[in-house]
């Protein structure tokens, strides 16, 4: 055998290795750990889910951040009812599918905590627009998360509210339209599928807790 051949063969497998490590299954959270990112996938594709698709082209839609609280775990989360900190559990039964993501590098996990905290009791932000009060899901992870020098890990990324055809979709032109807002095509923001395709974070698992 050929050395190229060789090399190409172990690079296939390491690279199936790792593909298959990132799709285990677990149903404990012992194996979660402060920090982790849990994404949820949606049923069925939604306005939210054809403007950016997830890893492996996967329909998620909400993110939250997973941390320990007194032996609990919990998720804080920015959905409908504002900024919270949501059960595990409960966060889980909202979907039918949750994949685990860790962040990648030498991130400052108890500032990056203490950031998502002193959010708290934010209200949600329904329009999607950054440097206001309103805070939404990826939004809540993009101002926590920072390294040990205070800078952000996640940059801000031109939003984007079109479909295949470059087209803005109707039912965001229609929404912000009915709000008398232009469309913050291009503004700089975040999506919860993009963050499970950046390259700071790695999908460690798919959540299987809690199922009956």
């Amino acid at each position: 055998m050929k050395e190229k051949e060789r090399i190409l063969i172990v690079l296939v497998a390491c690279f199936l290795c790792m593909s298959t490590s990132a799709q285990k299954v677990i149903n404990s959270p012992s194996r979660l750990h402060d920090g982790d990112l849990l994404f949820q996938v949606s049923a069925e594709s939604n306005a939210i889910t054809t403007v950016s698709k997830g890893v492996s082209s996967q329909a998620i839609d909400h993110v939250g951040i997973f941390h320990w609280h007194e032996g609990r775990p919990m998720v804080i989360e920015a959905n409908y009812a504002g900024v919270v900190d949501s059960p595990l559990e409960e966060f889980c039964h909202q979907c039918p599918k949750v994949l685990v993501g860790r962040v990648r590098g030498k991130f400052d996990i108890d500032k990056s905590l203490a950031n998502a905290h002193s959010l708290l009791g934010r209200p949600y932000d329904f329009v999607y627009m950054p440097y206001n009060a309103e805070i939404y899901c990826s939004e809540l992870v993009q101002q926590s998360y920072v390294y040990k020098d205070g800078t952000k890990v996640f940059s801000p990324v031109p939003m984007s509210f079109h479909g295949q055809d470059g087209l803005i979709m109707p039912y965001w032109a229609d929404f912000y339209s009915r709000r008398l807002m232009e469309v913050p095509e291009g503004v700089p923001g975040s999506h919860p599928a993009g963050l499970s395709r950046s390259s700071q974070v790695r999908i460690k698992y798919e959540w299987k807790g809690f199922v009956k």
